[in-house]
């Protein structure tokens, strides 16, 4: 039979104790981590969200309450009031370690089955099991620290912004449905049959409306939706630390993002960093690193040979290069012993399962380099090769031979790889700024010009003249910011000329019925005046993922989805009542159907 707290209520957790505490008396809640019965004495580990402290209980112990402490096992939930003393037997790995609660007063708030696996910090059970039992899982010390972080990251961004002028204003979590790159997920509506809300991809359109209304500082820990395949850095249903402001430029944006990074690596790590941060163009991320979210905290840069190789008697080579394409190359200093013929052939798997034809590679172990396409260079080609990309005895050369959109990708996913395989990442923070976008993109199966960003994104000035002739020379005001490889945010400056919001929409081939039916109510609204504006959006998930040193979002989650968007616990999604699909006018239609 549970316990009362009837007369007693906690003065203080279990993981805040410490040696200046000895002498007082004080009253802890929480969970059993471990009972010890050892006959005239019991511990008793009690686990609350800030640690573990030791209750002992010994032949001076109140006879009922010692008989209570004996019949304790691991998960009952308890509350005790006693005195701290000095332990006799002190532990070092926890911070409580030096003290313990001498028990006067026990009670049994609740008991507990036998979990499906133990409540420890390491811990060896499939992550299925874990989700399915999520609530037992986020009892576990190393998930509680994640979400106590997440915790303090909101506050000191919120914190940072008030300082700052900003507003937290809250928009919709119903609204159209309107195009920003992914599916919505829908939400039927009962009182009009046919007709659907969207679950918000981003606030997008309602933060710039809030420009237009003179809100000119907005900030919103706001929860956006994206109905995509999932993968370690990304979920359904995520959380965006989201910013407009208004009369402001790029620097102005980026300047004050920067401060916001300072904030919290300072608040939440007690680390200062330098800005401001490095910047790049999108073109040079992709010419060095094969990726417009690049992880430079180490070399391996991808290095262009394609003029050595253009006259080769390797068709790989000259045929990329006639087709349009180029041949380009990344070197592993020091690891021939370690990529060895057999993990070079992986290294080749995996390049063909992300979309190349294969991989070219010189191993040079030996005092002559050992190279897959050696019978069909000529004298000195492959020498000028080495001596182009650097190479010494004990590096290995990756060579990959296409079309650019395929070549530079390709190399820079396998330059994260092999980094990872021979470990050569420093434990450091690298952020990047990833600026002068292009406007549009060339859509391969269909040829036509399509926007790379939102259709609201503000071209640079100076290539407003391309907009009509020359879409590739057209340059965006446009701005990423990652952290060691991922991506944290992407942002712009906004267009706020009605005439240029029109001439932008007809670059993308929509018609005045598109415009009208997606965008027309904001399209009204610029004409009764709109300030110069730009914003960003930053993953708050991946912020706390980075820091955290978490391998997924599921760690830093309370509640997440896995890989086919389903949450194991609940079991949700799930069918509903054909009553609950009548009012809504819908009905579900199998595949056989």
């Amino acid at each position: 039979m549970a316990e009362f707290m009837t007369g007693l209520k906690r003065s203080t957790y279990c993981g805040d104790l410490r040696d200046a505490n000895i002498g007082q008396e004080v009253t802890v809640c929480g969970w059993v981590q471990k009972q010890r019965d050892l006959g005239q004495l019991v511990f008793v580990d009690l686990r609350d969200r800030t640690g573990i402290v030791q209750l002992a209980f010994d032949d001076n112990t109140d006879r009922g309450i010692f008989e209570k402490a004996q019949s304790l096992r691991s998960e009952f939930v308890v509350c005790a009031k006693g005195t701290v003393r000095e332990r006799s037997s002190k532990n070092p790995d926890i911070p409580t370690g030096n003290i313990e609660i001498d028990v006067q007063d026990l009670r049994l708030l609740s008991k507990a089955e036998t979990t499906p696996f133990e409540i420890v910090d390491e811990l060896n059970t499939n992550e299925e099991l874990r989700l399915r039992y999520r609530y037992l899982d986020l009892r576990r010390r190393p998930l509680q620290k994640n979400l106590m972080i997440r915790n303090e990251i909101c506050k000191a961004t919120r914190d940072y912004f008030y300082e700052n002028g900003f507003i937290e204003i809250e928009t919709p979590m119903m609204m159209k449905s309107t195009p920003e790159g992914a599916r919505d997920y829908l939400v039927p509506s009962r009182i009009h049959k046919g007709s659907f809300y969207a679950l918000p991809q981003s606030p997008q359109i309602y933060k710039q409306l809030l420009m237009l209304s003179g809100y000119d500082r907005y900030i919103q820990l706001a929860r956006c939706f994206r109905d995509e395949d999932l993968r370690a850095d990304r979920q359904p249903e995520f959380t965006q630390i989201d910013m407009e402001l208004s009369f402001v430029d790029v620097e102005d944006i980026l300047e004050i993002n920067e401060g916001l990074m300072k904030r919290i690596w300072k608040d939440v790590l007690k680390e200062d960093l330098e800005a401001p941060f490095e910047r790049m163009s999108y073109r040079e991320a992709m010419e060095r690193f094969g990726s417009d979210k690049p992880d430079i905290r180490y070399g391996m840069e991808i290095q262009n040979i394609s003029d050595l190789v253009k006259d080769s008697g390797f068709g790989v080579f000259s045929s990329a290069i006639e087709g349009g394409g180029s041949v380009r190359a990344i070197v592993a200093k020091n690891c021939a012993d370690t990529l060895t013929r057999k993990e070079i052939d992986k290294l080749t798997e995996y390049v063909r399962g992300i979309g190349a034809k294969g991989l070219a590679f010189v191993r040079w172990l030996d005092e002559t380099p050992a190279c897959s396409f050696a019978k069909f260079m000529g004298e000195g080609e492959l020498e000028a090769i080495l001596e182009r990309v650097d190479a010494q005895r004990g590096d290995v050369v990756l060579i990959v031979a296409d079309k650019d959109s395929v070549t530079l990708p390709t190399l820079g996913a396998l330059r994260g790889v092999v980094a990872k395989k021979l470990d050569i990442i420093p434990d450091t923070y690298k952020f990047l700024w990833i600026v002068d976008f292009p406007f549009f993109e060339k859509d391969e199966e269909s040829g036509e010009w399509v926007a790379m960003h939102h259709p609201f994104t503000m071209p640079r000035e100076e290539c407003l003249e391309y907009l009509d002739t020359d879409p590739s020379k057209v340059i965006a005001k446009a701005y990423d910011l990652t952290l060691n490889g991922v991506e944290l945010s992407s942002g712009s400056i906004r267009i706020s000329d009605p005439e240029l919001q029109q001439k932008m929409f007809r670059a993308l081939k929509m018609t005045d019925e598109e415009i009208e039916a997606k965008f027309g109510f904001l399209v009204d609204a610029y004409k009764y005046g709109a300030p110069p504006h730009g914003g960003m959006g930053i993953g708050l998930d991946r912020i706390t993922m980075i820091i955290c040193g978490a391998d997924s979002l599921r760690d830093v989650t309370a509640f997440p989805k896995v890989q086919n968007a389903s949450e194991l616990m609940s079991q949700c999604p799930s069918p509903v009542e054909k009553e609950n699909l009548d009012v809504l006018g819908l009905a579900v239609v199998t595949e056989e159907e």
